[in-house]
């Protein structure tokens, strides 16, 4: 074969061989230059016979070449080549890279299930699980036996029970792991300490989900799906912690570890529950799932076996192994980055923008009017009789369910001005919520002024930023 400008047999990690002269055998010697040639393997020959590549129909052992058949002694070789790597083979972890895959060669047919993490819109059941946004405050104290509710990043539930002495105080903190585009994360910090607990006592952290929104789990079919849920946490507290899912439809519960190890150092971590083909989840704005972390738990919750695959409700298996947070003033424990997903692994954290991540938080909680001094407007009206002003506040789009609503009171909280003149007067009653495109109410509020007068309702000078209306449509 003839080579335009061949000074060697050999090009790049290409070695070309001598052809063969077929005499009608099945078997022939490889040579390079008039000797023998060995090459690595038959998967590193490309040989065209009588113009047709040769592919699969030869075998090789040392320089001989096995056709399986007798090849015609008048075929013709038309060229042998020796490639340094295999023409056919399976390459070596990691040698692959991002530009030996060309564009769209790759479908999601040929992925195996889970292989590429979930890269999809809104792929994080947790919301606010960066701790972005806090419209009820940024710091809660005394936070212990009674006092289970929503005090500072939103979606985010502090829960207890029993009758613990313990108490902690919850903020929003600016303490975050370096580097991974996090500015907040949720504090619980120790403020009164108990070493011993009771039986019946627990406190934890936790984020509730609306059964239509987890329909793609496919939970209680046979391709149930597994979740994946990764967070950045920190402790001066090490040890074993639990993390759980409730399945509120079902009364079924499944519990995982995780272990803090290096005191007050943000970790990563990631847990994996699997797939549950037991008890479909509600198709409805109600409770189906609610995902915990555990800060301490009383020995009713911690003297079975841990529940770490999906079983009945059994309160001793929940949180087997758990530390006490409260066993020392000097505890405290962050938390930020919370994702949930579907699929065995966690990918990136999904960050959302702010008006998408508080418009999320809005569908259960919101603020319509807050106090910031005097001249704080919260609405106009009319005065219905010479002692009463009726007005209309608009809170925001439509929730998750009709909210109940809630005013601050206290003296000279409200001011109602008309006819060049304001009452100041301590609280409001609202009424008539709708729940249809907006939230509207009725504001109702004692004073005196003339019927059929136009008025307007503010926060005066004994409001401050505390003094809010609110609508709370929480799970």
């Amino acid at each position: 074969m003839a080579y335009i400008g061949r000074g060697t047999d050999k090009i790049s990690n290409v070695e070309v061989l001598d052809n063969i002269t077929f005499d009608g055998s099945s078997s022939y010697t490889l040579q390079k230059g008039g000797s023998n040639f060995t090459p690595s393997s038959a998967n590193t020959l490309l040989l065209s016979i009588d113009g047709e590549v040769q592919a699969g129909n030869f075998t090789v052992s040392g320089s001989t070449i096995d056709f399986g058949t007798a090849v015609a002694g008048t075929s013709t070789c038309d060229f042998i080549l020796h490639y340094g790597v295999g023409l056919i083979t399976t390459p070596s972890d990691g040698s692959v890279t991002e530009t030996k895959i060309g564009t769209g060669a790759v479908t999601s047919s040929k992925l195996a299930s889970g292989a590429v993490p979930n890269q999809s819109a809104f792929k994080n059941i947790i919301i606010n699980g960066d701790m972005s946004i806090a419209q009820r405050g940024t710091s809660a104290t005394g936070l212990g036996n009674g006092d289970s509710g929503y005090y500072t990043c939103d979606r985010w539930q502090f829960n207890e029970g029993g009758s613990p002495s313990a108490e902690f105080t919850q903020t929003q903190s600016t303490d975050v792991p370096s580097g991974q585009g996090f500015a907040t994360s949720l504090k619980m910090d120790c403020t009164t300490a108990q070493t011993s607990l009771g039986a019946d006592e627990y406190m934890y952290l936790s984020q509730k989900f609306e059964g239509q929104n987890l329909q793609y789990l496919k939970k209680g079919t046979s391709n149930a799906e597994s979740l994946t849920l990764s967070f950045w946490v920190k402790s001066n507290k090490t040890g074993t912690y639990i993390c759980a899912l409730r399945d509120a439809d079902n009364t079924r519960w499944i519990s995982k570890t995780y272990t803090i190890s290096s005191s007050s150092t943000w970790e990563k971590k990631t847990v994996t529950f699997a797939g549950d083909t037991t008890g479909t989840l509600n198709n409805d704005n109600g409770t189906s799932l609610q995902a915990y972390f555990y800060f301490l738990a009383g020995s009713d919750r911690t003297s079975g076996t841990l529940a770490t695959s999906w079983e009945s409700f059994t309160a001793a298996n929940i949180a087997v192994g758990q530390v006490n947070l409260s066993d020392s003033t000097s505890n405290e424990w962050y938390i930020t980055g919370v994702q949930l997903e579907a699929g065995t692994s966690a990918s990136d954290f999904e960050f959302l923008p702010v008006d998408v991540n508080l418009d999320r938080c809005l569908r259960y909680f919101a603020i319509s009017a807050r106090g910031a001094g005097s001249d704080t407007t919260i609405c106009n009206g009319t005065m219905y009789t010479a002692s009463e002003f009726y007005g209309v506040l608009e809170v925001g789009k439509k929730m998750r369910a009709t909210p109940s609503m809630s005013a601050a009171s206290g003296s000279d909280t409200y001011g109602v001005l008309g006819d060049a003149s304001e009452d100041r007067i301590s609280s409001v009653t609202i009424a008539n919520i709708t729940n249809e495109g907006v939230i509207k109410c009725r504001v109702n509020a004692s004073c005196s002024k003339v019927q059929g007068q136009a008025a307007w309702l503010r926060f005066a000078v004994g409001a401050d930023s505390n003094d809010v209306i609110s609508a709370d449509a929480e799970l």
